[in-house]
């Protein structure tokens, strides 16, 4: 296996692991143990493959982490598409599981739907699109601030995953709530897929607002850490 096809299974894996996470604890245990223990599902598995196979991909799991490390100039544009691809089909991969253990859910108990886990703006008992375009953007403009900046030559080395797992628990506090908590294309397409013509309909914003909001952070955490 060469060194490009395990950087691209290193993706899968990881966005798999991500997207486990935000289905599993979604799903089933938010319902009873509240959004608290989303963003501790996600912060922790993305911490941990950050340790476990980051040292082979650079540990992305996220297309606009790809893109705002391009912007960074902390990565190649030539392999974005690959890794796109690969967290793309990691995450689909992971809610297909889930969409068949859900199938298995026992009758009466309370469980959430993939309705209920995607990310949807406007209409009754949603944010906004300007609002919630503007969370997504803010709050992925900052992962990508801390991850150029925990990664770089200047920071203590071998903590980077510990800064990024507890920024992205902060991100899911402050973000389900509004928009669910995408920060992340493909997690957001993963979980539409499934959420019906609802999620899909709203799809496009939680590709654009967190790319937009991760290039600028790769810009501003490039402009940061410049001499």
């Amino acid at each position: 296996m060469n060194g490009s096809t395990k950087k691209y299974a290193a993706e899968f894996v990881g966005t798999f692991a991500l997207v486990s996470s935000v289905c599993g604890a979604a799903l089933f245990s938010a319902p009873s143990a509240g959004l608290m223990t989303v963003a501790f599902a996600i912060g922790a598995i993305v911490l941990a493959m950050a340790y476990a196979v980051g040292h082979i991909s650079g540990g992305h799991f996220n297309p606009a982490v790809t893109c705002g490390l391009i912007a960074a100039g902390r990565f190649s544009a030539s392999d974005a598409i690959g890794y796109i691809i690969a967290q793309l089909a990691g995450g689909i991969a992971a809610a297909c599981i889930f969409y068949v253990i859900l199938s298995g859910a026992p009758a009466g108990a309370k469980w959430n739907d993939f309705v209920a886990v995607s990310n949807i703006y406007g209409g009754a008992g949603h944010f906004p699109m300007l609002q919630v375009a503007l969370i997504e953007v803010v709050l992925t403009a900052i992962f990508l601030i801390v991850i150029v900046s925990v990664t770089s030559g200047k920071a203590p080395a071998g903590f980077a995953p510990i800064a990024i797992g507890l920024t992205l628990v902060f991100i899911h506090l402050a973000a389900i709530p509004v928009s669910n908590a995408s920060v992340n294309p493909a997690r957001s397409t993963a979980t539409a897929i499934f959420g019906g013509s609802a999620a899909l309909s709203c799809l496009w914003l939680f590709w654009v607002a967190p790319i937009v909001g991760g290039v600028i952070g790769g810009f501003v955490g490039k402009w940061l850490q410049e001499d």
